[in-house]
């Protein structure tokens, strides 16, 4: 039985994902300024010369690589109601200090010292604050309580994925929950 035939752009699919995998993982294990082309085409099992191919610069290689979605997709509808909202961002929480996706955690760990990585994350967290803030239609400066509450998930998030802080790595993610869900409820629903 012969090998069904793989077409030249299957394989070109293939090589271009299996380059972005690679480089998802050296740039959340390095970061940006320490992380290479040599090395992302070693990891990958290619030339340093496809690599720029494909994907030009470093700079365009981890554009890429760190593609995220947004912390409240479009299609969460919660209509005002305060007690739904809290509880996708205490899941969106939990899948966070489950472990990030390579390509969060690479612009995470470069967002500090590479000014585009800065550039990246903070017009995906303007982006999840603007998102958030639209469904808080009945509270005063509903812009400002979605950034606390963005704010508050990226610190926790940092200091459980990145800095591996004892207390917070060490304390079941329902636990974490349970000591958010008012401070969320306080800053997502209106004064009564």
């Amino acid at each position: 039985m012969s090998a069904p035939h793989i077409s030249r752009a299957d394989r070109r699919r293939a090589t271009e994902a299996r380059i972005l995998d690679s480089a998802r993982e050296l740039f959340a294990e390095r970061g940006f300024d320490r992380t290479t082309i040599r090395a992302v085409a070693a990891a990958a099992g290619v030339d340093p010369a496809l690599v720029m191919q494909y994907f030009g610069a470093k700079r365009e290689l981890f554009t890429q690589a760190v593609q995220a979605s947004p912390a409240l997709p479009a299609d969460t509808h919660t209509d005002g109601d305060g007690d739904a909202l809290v509880d996708h961002l205490i899941a969106t929480l939990g899948l966070k200090l489950g472990g990030l996706p390579d390509g969060t955690l690479a612009m995470m760990r470069s967002m500090l010292t590479d000014p585009a990585a800065a550039d990246h994350a903070r017009a995906s967290l303007n982006r999840q604050i603007g998102s958030i803030g639209a469904a808080l239609p009945e509270v005063e400066d509903p812009e400002l309580r979605a950034a606390l509450v963005i704010t508050t998930m990226v610190g926790i998030t940092i200091g459980h994925q990145l800095l591996g802080l004892d207390a917070l790595r060490d304390a079941p993610a329902d636990r974490i929950a349970a000591l958010l869900r008012p401070a969320f409820k306080a800053l997502t629903e209106p004064p009564r």
